[in-house]
């Protein structure tokens, strides 16, 4: 089993920034991709930034150019830094990690969502 605990999100205003964390803990053999997805009332949730083991990366085009998605493999951590918020960015944010375990099965893990908003 495999655990992500996300940190960092919070109340900014219009402009702002906010860095994410997300690490993961447990009964980890190896992570490929990892993720950030977020969902605002209403509305379904979407992906926002991905990151590859190789660190390739992919963003939505909402966030492109404003956020960037890094990883510390050696930490079992992704992090999300997001630049130049707008309120439309207001969501819970989740982390997501694809993870490769010993007998070569893939499952996806999902972190417990934190809250940004932002407001003006």
């Amino acid at each position: 089993q495999v655990q992500l605990v996300e940190s960092g999100g919070g109340l900014v205003q219009r402009g702002e920034s906010l860095r994410l964390a997300c690490a993961a803990s447990g009964n980890i053999f190896r992570i490929l991709n990892m993720g950030w997805y977020r969902q605002a009332p209403g509305s379904q949730r979407e992906l926002v930034a991905t990151i590859t083991s190789g660190n390739f990366t992919n963003y939505a085009d909402s966030v492109r150019g404003r956020f960037t998605v890094s990883r510390d493999n050696a930490k079992n951590t992704v992090y999300l830094q997001m630049n130049s918020l707008k309120p439309e960015d207001t969501a819970v944010y989740y982390c997501k990690a694809v993870h490769l375990g010993p007998d070569v099965d893939l499952q996806d893990y999902w972190g417990q969502g934190t809250q940004v908003t932002v407001s003006s």
